[in-house]
């Protein structure tokens, strides 16, 4: 394959990167500090919009660097999800940063490096490209936990973060090796051959190699029981830090999943479905139980997040393309509830600094009714409620289930987020129903739209469906199933 080829396949991930370089020594060289920092953040933000652009741009699917790389219609819909989460992080993180005095020109710049390694990781068709991807993503982020140097909470969550993200690269590296070893190769398409042999599932090399590869793929989507870090790195990090955390990285993590397990062993899906199917019922229910009893919000949407990591994990185990479009329409609506969620946790402010309590939005509803409604109708989608957005995310995945016959694991579904829903409903029974605390400082304009924009999206969500639908279809198709 020509050499321009493999470049034009890979040009939005080439634009990003050398973006990112540019808007580091722009940063590093130019201007005065305070106008360094507010311009970083909106140069980001249009180095995302320009890489997205160019991804809409690209059609068909196309192979790159000895098919260690690939661009189909499954990596354009999850990397454009990736983006849009990418560039609200950054926008929320414009007045809350400043405020906090914690703002620093090189938090875009690590956030557009973290966006390369994980669009590398969608793209990945290799083992190595695999890891090169993670660890770009990776390593950027330990940096973005600990940002507020000043701050203990951050550098511990920067410390965990770090210690058990190594850990979990070398369980993924160890099962990387036993899987060349005994395949031969590092690429998908080897590894599926390998897999599809005779006696593939008796050879304990290749399955020792699958569950240590899974096990580091788990740490990265917090699923239970690698989802140790989850809580205090979302409660340290700074909030819009924490925001892109629960989005972006979740996102690619899961879709890399995906790729990996239908791509690269699809002849082993009766032991890896196993594997998958353990993994979605611990999260939904850890999530569902271990939130109950939190009173920090962030700690709160952590579990939360390991709840609908188990709930997206519903639609692999199903291990077919209505399983895997139920995934892709479950994660663009994750995106959108989890982004309006941390909006409104950044709203939570007043003039001694942010609160984090639950119960400090005692009466929101007197004070600020917008915000109350909109925190209240995202939770109500976060917690499966019809005829909101989120009930369709979860109903897309139960029945994807269903029809593959898991009905065990579906039932468990439901049932966990009936669970789920009480400390949900709690947050709302606080904002309508408690007696009024202080109000809240006014919301910077970014954070607000941020807010209202994923507000109105799970709100309507219902009249137009068929756009995400269609997307979701069509990138599923494109997975060798």
């Amino acid at each position: 394959m020509p050499d321009s080829v493999s470049y034009i396949a890979a040009l939005p991930e080439i634009v990003l990167a050398v973006g990112a370089m540019g808007l580091l020594m722009i940063g590093a060289f130019g201007g005065e500090e305070g106008d360094r920092k507010e311009s970083s953040g909106w140069l980001g933000i249009l180095i995302l919009a320009v890489t997205g652009v160019m991804l809409v741009m690209q059609t068909g699917t196309e192979r790159a660097f000895n098919d260690a790389f690939i661009a189909d219609p499954f990596a354009r819909f999850v990397k454009l999800l990736v983006l849009a989460g990418s560039a609200a992080a950054i926008l929320m993180s414009l007045d809350d940063l400043r405020r906090a005095k914690a703002s620093r020109f090189e938090i875009p710049v690590l956030i557009l490096l973290s966006t390369v390694g994980m669009m590398m990781m969608v793209s990945a068709n290799d083992l190595l490209a695999l890891y090169l991807g993670l660890e770009l993503q990776s390593l950027a982020l330990y940096v973005l936990a600990a940002v507020r140097r000043d701050d203990v909470r951050s550098s511990e969550a920067g410390m965990k973060y770090f210690v058990l993200g190594a850990l979990s690269s070398g369980m993924l590296l160890y099962g990387a090796s036993l899987l060349y070893g005994f395949a031969g190769t590092t690429s998908f398409a080897g590894l599926a051959t390998a897999a599809s042999a005779p006696g593939a599932a008796t050879n304990l090399g290749l399955i020792a190699g699958l569950v240590f590869l899974l096990v580091g793929l788990a740490f990265k989507i917090s699923a239970v029981p690698f989802h140790m870090w989850t809580p205090d790195v979302y409660e340290g990090a700074p909030t819009p830090i924490t925001a892109f955390f629960a989005a972006a990285p979740k996102l690619a993590a899961l879709a890399l999943l995906a790729r990996v397990l239908f791509e690269g062993f699809g002849g082993l899906f009766v032991q890896w479905q196993k594997i998958v199917i353990f993994l979605a019922i611990a999260s939904m229910l850890l999530g569902a139980f271990a939130a109950i009893g939190q009173t920090n919000i962030k700690r709160l949407m952590a579990y939360s997040s390991i709840g609908h990591v188990g709930f997206a994990l519903v639609g692999l185990a199903a291990g077919s393309a209505e399983g895997i479009e139920a995934l892709l329409i479950y994660l663009a609506i994750y995106l959108v509830m989890t982004l309006g969620s941390f909006a409104c946790i950044l709203a939570m402010r007043r003039e001694e600094g942010p609160v984090e309590d639950i119960y400090e939005l005692a009466g929101l509803a007197e004070t600020n009714l917008p915000m109350a409604f909109i925190l209240a109708m995202l939770f109500f989608s976060l917690a499966g409620v019809p005829p909101l957005a989120g009930f369709f995310a979860k109903f897309y995945v139960f029945a994807a289930a269903v029809k593959a016959e898991l009905y065990g694991l579906a039932i468990l579904g439901v049932l966990s987020s009936v669970v789920g829903a009480f400390y949900y409903l709690r947050i709302v029974k606080v904002m309508f129903f408690d007696e009024a605390k202080p109000g809240f400082s006014p919301t910077a304009p970014y954070v607000r739209f941020v807010m209202i924009a994923a507000g109105l999206f799970v709100l309507f969500y219902a009249v137009y469906p068929s756009p995400l639908i269609d997307a979701a279809a069509a990138a599923a198709k494109s997975l060798q199933l």
